[in-house]
């Protein structure tokens, strides 16, 4: 793997795309630490430094996407967030307006449609949710904070705030540009590098919390149960149902096409970890609507007493929500009929099947077997954090949520895939070799 690595920045083109990369990476970490204008970062500090959020929800969901940055009122305190909020309601529109899926079939003309729609989308969401984080940050228990002894932002006037609202909602824009960068010009996909570097980069700090707080013994516990989910988790986004296809012979002249077998892969993991952001969402928003709201009221009260992370009720309709979102994400994705009519198209079929509906029921078969251990490992993937810390009785959350181990792995496997790519086409050996 040394000698891959080696190679890798031996290779000029090579060298200076993992260079680029490194450096849009270095960046995006940049922006994440400067003050937004208008926030006092001493009061910030001090703030944080005395802190005591027992159940973060959608904020510290947020915080995770942005590298730290929301807590802190960076100038990327949206992170990368509004993009992937835009991204999945572009798909989901594809269902509900016939346009949408019509330019998704046209090719990349369609897809390039889609992706100025995203952008245009992405500022709007940046606008909305710079306007609550600057609405919240002005508040005296900012975030569900403890009363700060400081006001975060000590000019709460009009023109202060929009400026404030300007500033994020930039950064929001230049972050997708810079994902977009390292898409053309880089490694990896751009956007899931740029999430990647924001959860490394709590890594270190959390894992110390947890150290000096719980100990030892503890904090290795915590490590071994990262990496056991880090190799579960590993194994299964690797995992694949092959169905085999196989293709007639025809011939075009003198020439003879078809005749060869190939297989459709199918993911145990459809979805991705779409689900698991659904279902944070959806429980996090009435603890949102609480904060703002009168503390006596009576659903105030019930929402404080049931929708915390380590409840009963929060677990089952987590989980629940996690399998409802799974299925229903999987059938948006994965259409069987648009896969048995191009198979139908171009002479191929499953042995043992005849093509056309008895492809589909069977295609649609499949994918719902396959979904349901998907779902499965997503439940437990996303409640582990929760248990090990009732199992081991410690008073903060683990560096690593479900959803954060899923991203990483993810995107580290896709990233390694895309550079051994690039070297065995150099007639190198890859990481994977």
């Amino acid at each position: 793997m040394l000698s891959a690595f080696m190679q890798a920045f031996k290779t000029p083109d090579l060298r200076r795309k993992l260079l680029f990369t490194l450096g849009i990476m270095a960046l995006f970490r940049l922006g994440s630490v400067l003050p937004t204008p208008g926030v006092s970062l001493a009061n910030v500090q001090k703030c944080m430094s005395q802190q005591n959020q027992e159940d973060p929800g959608l904020l510290n969901l947020i915080d995770i996407f942005s590298g730290g940055a929301l807590l802190q009122l960076s100038v990327f305190a949206l992170g990368i967030m509004p993009y992937i909020t835009a991204s999945i309601i572009i798909q989901l529109l594809r269902v509900v307006i016939p346009r949408f899926e019509d330019l998704h079939k046209e090719g990349q003309s369609g897809t390039a449609k889609l992706t100025e729609y995203t952008r245009y989308l992405t500022i709007g969401l940046g606008v909305l949710q710079s306007s609550a984080i600057v609405a919240t940050a002005s508040t005296q228990r900012p975030f569900g904070m403890t009363q700060c002894p400081d006001p975060l932002v000590p000019n709460a006037s009009a023109p202060a705030m929009a400026l404030m609202i300007v500033t994020m909602t930039a950064g929001t824009g230049l972050i997708m540009w810079l994902g977009e960068l390292i898409t053309d010009r880089g490694i990896g996909n751009g956007m899931s590098l740029l999430i990647f570097t924001s959860i490394v980069a709590r890594m270190p700090r959390n894992l110390l919390s947890i150290f000096g707080g719980a100990g030892a013994a503890k904090f290795f516990a915590v490590v071994a149960i990262i990496l056991v989910a880090t190799i579960a988790v590993v194994f299964i986004e690797q995992a694949t149902r092959r169905i085999p296809v196989q293709y007639a012979k025809r011939m075009v002249g003198r020439r003879q096409y078809g005749g060869s077998t190939t297989y459709i892969p199918i993911k145990i993991n459809t979805a991705g970890v779409i689900p698991v952001i659904f279902a944070s969402s959806i429980l996090s928003m009435p603890q949102l609507f609480a904060q703002f709201s009168n503390s006596n009221a009576g659903w105030v009260q019930w929402i404080a007493n049931n929708l915390r992370q380590t409840d009963t009720f929060y677990l089952v309709a987590y989980g629940l929500l996690i399998l409802f979102f799974t299925f229903f994400y999987t059938a948006i994705t994965f259409n069987p009929e648009e896969i048995a009519d191009n198979m139908k198209k171009y002479g191929g079929f499953i042995p043992g099947i005849r093509a056309g509906e008895p492809t589909v029921r069977y295609l649609s078969y499949v994918i719902n077997r396959v979904t349901v251990a998907g779902s499965v490992y997503l439940v437990i993937l996303a409640l582990l954090p929760t248990i090990a810390v009732l199992w081991l009785g410690l008073s903060a959350s683990l560096p690593f949520g479900g959803t954060t181990i899923l991203i990483m792995v993810g995107v580290g496997l896709q990233t390694v895939k895309e550079i051994n790519s690039q070297l065995q086409q150099r007639h190198y050996e890859g990481f994977l070799s």
